[in-house]
């Protein structure tokens, strides 16, 4: 009998562990409170940039009213996909664009991203209570891809910043923004990696996650489970457009510091380290004697640069900056573009596989009066208009063009136009605007006769499917 009754004792105990590891298993959090908490500061942003009228040269001699549109300023791949815009008397229609942000202070003062109110004409803050204000334009940065908004309101909800260095791979996070126009819209997910490096944005050591960003979440708050903003959401990478699981977010720290510069001097200053550098490579590490691929090895520098000026040479592999460990040569820019202009730090070399200590001032990194980067610590320059490194197609590739023939496989994409649109490493470029691409001699050709800030449509083969990417890219330089 004794026996029986601890049969069933264990049997009921064991029944209750495995329900409650079920439910510890497969419990999920509660994001009700954080989205009541913080949805009220999240809004919607519109923004408009005016057309401007086609050549007065084009209109037949005493003719009245506004200039016909012109053909031949409609990318052959709009008129062939979209047919022919409907918008008589414009050269180039208005362009309107949407992004989210969110309040930090009652007064008005709002963070959005650089590329959402990038060459707007007129922007329009929308808020949780439907109310809607012209927003003057503060400062932006398109080198961290923050900017700061204001409104005439008062009291207003608002958002606390949280800790982004805090957050740790599987924590939870959530983003409130307008996705396609849906606003207040909620998705959430994980913390999947930090640091992670993008070279058109070098300073920004971004947060990646699985939460679900789309367009239009741009410069909506990332929030920890406290409701508190640890990133601000920025971009996806993605083969189709949309989203495929790896969303990227600024952490807060290095939007706090854009916005406090915006507020004061309406720009953002950055030390300059004054190197070239890429990654260490297994081979090179060896030769080195160094016991593994770390740090960021130096291949250049500028003449007279703050690193020169210490007595830095090619061939050192920088270990640490300012106390900070290097581990791969992407870590280096935000630790540079974090300290401001004239601060002394100490950089830790590896020499020979010898390691030395080295102080220096830094410089300022120049910006032309937009912020755009006059000069850089990126391993490579843009080689071309459309912002992408081509090669030959490897032999074991060639089976996949089918009837396609020709083509360049891409090897690099260099600026931030390019990544944006979608193009990844390894996709074979076939056409340039309905112009089939043979070679790489072909593709160079066809590329230095592309005209300037003219949306340009690639179609391109990607695991054994075409598809077509179109995008307005910038001069080479």
């Amino acid at each position: 009998m004794l026996r029986k009754t601890y049969s069933i004792t264990l049997i009921v105990v064991f029944l209750a562990y495995a329900q409650l590891g079920f439910a510890r298993v497969t419990g999920l959090p509660d994001f009700t409170s954080l989205v009541e908490q913080a949805g009220p500061a999240v809004v919607n942003i519109e923004v408009t940039q005016f057309g401007e009228r086609v050549r007065s040269a084009e209109r037949s001699p005493g003719a009245e009213g506004p200039p016909p549109y012109a053909q031949e300023d409609v990318p052959e791949f709009f008129r062939r996909f979209f047919g022919q815009p409907n918008v008589p008397g414009l050269g180039e229609p208005d362009r309107f664009g949407a992004g989210s942000g969110f309040v930090i202070e009652s007064n008005g003062y709002i963070i959005t991203n650089h590329h959402v109110i990038e060459n707007a004409d007129v922007i329009v803050v929308r808020l949780a209570d439907r109310r809607e204000f012209e927003a003057e334009l503060i400062g932006s940065d398109p080198q961290s891809d923050i900017a700061l908004l204001k409104i005439d309101a008062d009291g207003l909800p608002t958002l606390e910043f949280g800790d982004s260095r805090a957050l740790k791979p599987g924590e939870w996070v959530a983003a409130i923004g307008s996705p396609f126009g849906f606003e207040s819209t909620v998705t959430a997910g994980i913390v999947s990696a930090k640091g992670r490096s993008n070279n058109a944005q070098q300073y920004v050591p971004f947060i990646q996650t699985d939460v679900a960003i789309n367009r239009g979440n741009s410069g909506g708050p990332l929030l920890n489970m406290d409701g508190k903003v640890v990133g601000i959401n920025s971009w996806i990478l993605s083969g189709s457009g949309g989203y495929m699981g790896l969303s990227f977010s600024i952490p807060v720290e290095t939007a706090v510091d854009a916005i406090q510069q915006l507020r004061t001097t309406g720009s953002v200053s950055r030390g300059l380290l004054g190197v070239v550098v890429q990654e260490v490579t297994r081979d090179y590490a060896e030769a080195m004697n160094l016991d593994r691929s770390v740090g960021a090895l130096v291949t250049n520098l500028n003449d007279g640069g703050a690193a020169d000026r210490a007595g830095i040479e090619p061939g050192d592999v920088i270990l640490e900056f300012d106390g900070q460990p290097i581990e791969v040569w992407s870590d280096l820019p935000p630790l540079v573009g974090a300290n401001p202009p004239g601060k002394e730090v100490d950089v830790l070399v590896s020499r020979n596989g010898d390691e030395r200590l080295f102080e220096v001032t830094l410089d300022a990194l120049e910006t032309d009066r937009d912020g755009n980067l006059q000069a850089s610590t990126a391993p490579e320059s843009r080689s071309n208009a459309l912002g992408i490194v081509v090669q030959p197609i490897p032999a074991d590739r060639v089976d996949e063009l089918g009837e396609a023939g020709g083509g360049v496989i891409v090897s690099e994409v260099e600026s931030d136009e390019a990544f944006r649109a979608g193009l990844q490493r390894g996709d074979i470029v076939l056409a340039i605007n309905n112009r089939a691409i043979e070679d790489v001699e072909d593709f160079e050709e066809v590329v230095e006769d592309l005209p300037l800030n003219k949306a340009v449509a690639l179609r391109i083969l990607r695991e054994g499917t075409s598809n077509f990417i179109a995008y307005t890219p910038k001069p080479a330089g």
